[in-house]
């Protein structure tokens, strides 16, 4: 006689198939446990970044009731320079934006904008217009918080902050190479960004020191990534861009490949882009070393292989730098920020 009765064989098969789902689920946790061992880090850094876009989800672009602004049109408005790239991304010049309007918006956001700069060597003689100018002009009535590094830190002028804007000096090693001050500024970068910038700021711009802001720079130029417009080459075919071409490089870029050349003395976006940016970089500058060979314009080259095919979601006109060498063009109705005429054998370790 069989002891499996209906109700016996019942209950062993619910014991059976329990057993085979609990040791479906451990199995699983092992599984995602083992798969996501050696990427919490970048995860965790990733989560960290998400500042402005939750800002934006949480305030949407709004404008204050009783706010009188201009009346925007579909009809009139620059006709001389294209103000939208072909992945709809906006290309920023003047008369395209309503300053007053965009900080009316951005103001409920309550937005920290991380500013880096490098003053090495002979270069700190830059640092006062710089600061004095951009105490003038940049981002003002918004949270600035620069971040300047230098090996003489007694030569940091004293300029004083605006409102809600800050200087914090950090002291990094002399360098004999200016190419290699040039090139260091990534691995810098990034490691600011993942030590100490995840839960201090929204947006990141790197700007170099030897310049001086002559107009607005605002919350217009915000955005995911932000790349802007090398004023050499603005008006250039790409096959006169200054890419690396040679293969054995990491910064190569094919004949007929690439959009625009931009420069590497701007650029910006939110921490968790311009973190995937710089650590691409540092990664690829590295490669490049470790194969003894440099890319023709260094972390410029790099920067732009980058923007080939991690597209900015911004580009700034040739308006947000320009040199002060550079004979005027009728399509750059400001001059916003520019290099300042300087004598490169003279400021530089090496030329």
């Amino acid at each position: 006689m069989s002891l499996w009765t209906p109700g016996i064989m019942a209950h062993h098969k619910n014991l059976v198939f329990m057993t085979l789902l609990v040791f479906g689920m451990v199995l699983s946790g092992l599984i995602y446990i083992s798969t996501n061992q050696n990427s919490c880090g970048p995860q965790i850094i990733e989560q960290v970044f998400r500042m402005p876009e939750e800002k934006l989800r949480n305030f949407g672009l709004r404008s204050s009731p009783g706010f009188m602004y201009n009346q925007p049109s579909v009809l009139v408005g620059r006709t001389d320079v294209v103000s939208m790239t072909p992945w709809l991304a906006p290309i920023i010049w003047e008369g395209t934006f309503d300053p007053k309007l965009i900080d009316s918006i951005h103001k409920h956001h309550n937005l920290t904008i991380a500013t880096t700069l490098f003053a090495l060597g002979k270069y700190t003689r830059f640092l006062k217009d710089f600061l004095e100018s951009a105490e003038e002009h940049y981002f003002v009535g918004f949270q600035v918080h620069y971040y300047l590094f230098t090996d003489q830190p007694e030569a940091v002028p004293e300029v004083k902050m605006g409102e809600n804007h800050h200087l914090t000096v950090r002291i990094v090693p002399s360098m004999d190479r200016w190419q290699d001050i040039s090139m260091g500024r990534m691995e810098i970068l990034e490691t600011l960004m993942e030590n100490e910038l995840a839960n201090k700021a929204d947006y990141i711009f790197c700007l170099d020191v030897d310049t001086k802001f002559y107009g607005r720079w605002g919350v217009e130029t915000l955005g995911r990534l932000v790349g802007v417009l090398h004023p050499w080459f603005f008006d250039y075919p790409r096959d006169q861009f200054t890419y690396e071409r040679r293969q054995e490089s990491q910064a190569f870029i094919p004949a007929g490949e690439g959009d625009y050349y931009y420069t590497a003395a701007a650029f910006g976006g939110s921490l968790a882009d311009v973190h995937h940016l710089t650590k691409t970089c540092r990664k690829q500058l590295n490669i490049d070393a470790a194969n003894s060979i440099e890319a023709i314009w260094h972390e410029e080259s790099h920067l732009n292989k980058y923007f080939v095919y991690n597209k900015p979601s911004k580009v700034l006109s040739p308006e947000y730098l320009w040199r002060d060498i550079n004979i005027s063009v009728g399509q750059v109705k400001i001059i916003r920020f520019s290099h300042v005429a300087k004598n490169n054998a003279e400021v530089r370790p090496n030329v």
